[in-house]
């Protein structure tokens, strides 16, 4: 392990005004998002929307610093043969990669999940890192019990899912590759923002045991976790202002100060609701690390649906892009603001 190697590319990832691309979607669901184009779910389709993507300036140079490939995007090239890892690097950001197989459900614990890969991982890991890959992600899955049921998580969820990330995350040490860490407390459900506030609590503290347990050094990882927010079919909302003094209060309690950075995931809230979260966290609080994005659908989602596939398009799909880019590099600065929408790229 090069514990400097590990610091420096975690500090990049996130450096002033960048935040992460997540381009690592399945082919399963990425041919859900082209679905609703009507976009045929092909190679050559996957690889062009990507193409188009990590060749959008100045989106890519100024507010991207790493992307996170799935494992046929790390290995394919573009019609003119230009590997897609070499546009992220030719853009001064990283390529890392998706290493998880998804979450299965948990045995034993109904309506509950564990995510799986941790088998073969590491010559995976030494794979990857030969193909350009400085960083990884391991996504694990936790539920809010609907209709007031407290069961749900499980303890037992919890503590399975925290140590697998963190054998993962060691492995990825390892293998000299940064490990983002991400637990998501899933927004779905009726859930209110205080019961948001105590699963994710819990289950950030469980993580940071888990971590320090396998000799995990923080100062070479990322967090990647949800924000606090309510339930997407609770009726009674939290402002804005509620969600990003809860997030910061619960990061606060459970982050060791030594983590490089924090880069949140959007969690099924629209573009400008993420952005705007975000934004009013990094200028109201003064905290030990930097806070930005690592968001896929609430990036990509505008220039998909300008894209549509068409090559026509191209030029509106990157000004999209490099809107929502510009947007959310301003929110990790806090100098978003929503009538800036307006404003062309």
């Amino acid at each position: 392990m090069d514990l400097d190697q590990l610091n420096e590319i975690a500090c990049a990832m996130v450096a002033p005004g960048k935040g992460l691309l997540a381009a690592d979607e399945s082919t399963g669901t990425i041919g859900k998002r082209f679905a609703s184009i009507g976009l045929d779910n092909t190679p050559d389709n996957r690889r062009d929307w990507r193409d188009m993507l990590f060749r959008t300036e100045p989106a890519m140079s100024k507010h991207i610093s790493g992307v996170i490939l799935y494992d046929e995007t790390i290995r394919q090239s573009a019609k003119d043969g230009t590997a897609l890892t070499k546009l992220i690097t030719d853009a001064g950001s990283i390529p890392g990669i998706k290493v998880d197989m998804g979450a299965k459900p948990l045995a034993g614990a109904e309506g509950e999940t564990i995510t799986e890969g941790l088998d073969g991982l590491r010559d995976r890991l030494a794979d990857y890192y030969e193909l350009g890959a400085r960083f990884a992600k391991w996504r694990a899955v936790v539920n809010i019990g609907g209709n007031g049921d407290d069961s749900v998580p499980s303890q037992y969820c919890i503590n399975t899912n925290m140590h697998a990330l963190a054998r993962y995350a060691a492995l990825c040490q390892e293998a000299n590759i940064v490990p983002i860490v991400e637990p998501e407390v899933i927004m779905d459900g009726d859930h209110s923002i205080e019961r948001c506030y105590e699963v994710t609590e819990f289950t950030l503290k469980t993580l940071y045991r888990e971590l320090f347990d396998q000799g995990v050094v923080l100062e070479g990882t990322i967090l990647k976790p949800n924000m606090i927010i309510s339930g997407t079919t609770n009726d009674d909302r939290a402002s804005a202002e509620e969600v990003a003094d809860m997030t910061v209060q619960c990061l606060a309690n459970c982050v060791p100060a030594a983590v490089p950075g924090i880069a949140f995931l959007s969690g099924g809230q629209s573009d400008e609701e993420a952005t705007e979260h975000l934004s009013i966290m990094n200028e109201a609080y003064d905290l030990p690390w930097p806070m930005t994005f690592s968001y896929g659908r609430a990036l990509q989602a505008a220039p998909l649906k300008v894209w549509a596939g068409k090559s026509s398009n191209y030029d509106a799909a990157q000004a999209a892009f490099n809107h929502r880019a510009r947007m959310n590099g301003l929110a990790s600065l806090g100098e978003y603001k929503p009538a800036m929408e307006k404003e062309t790229a």
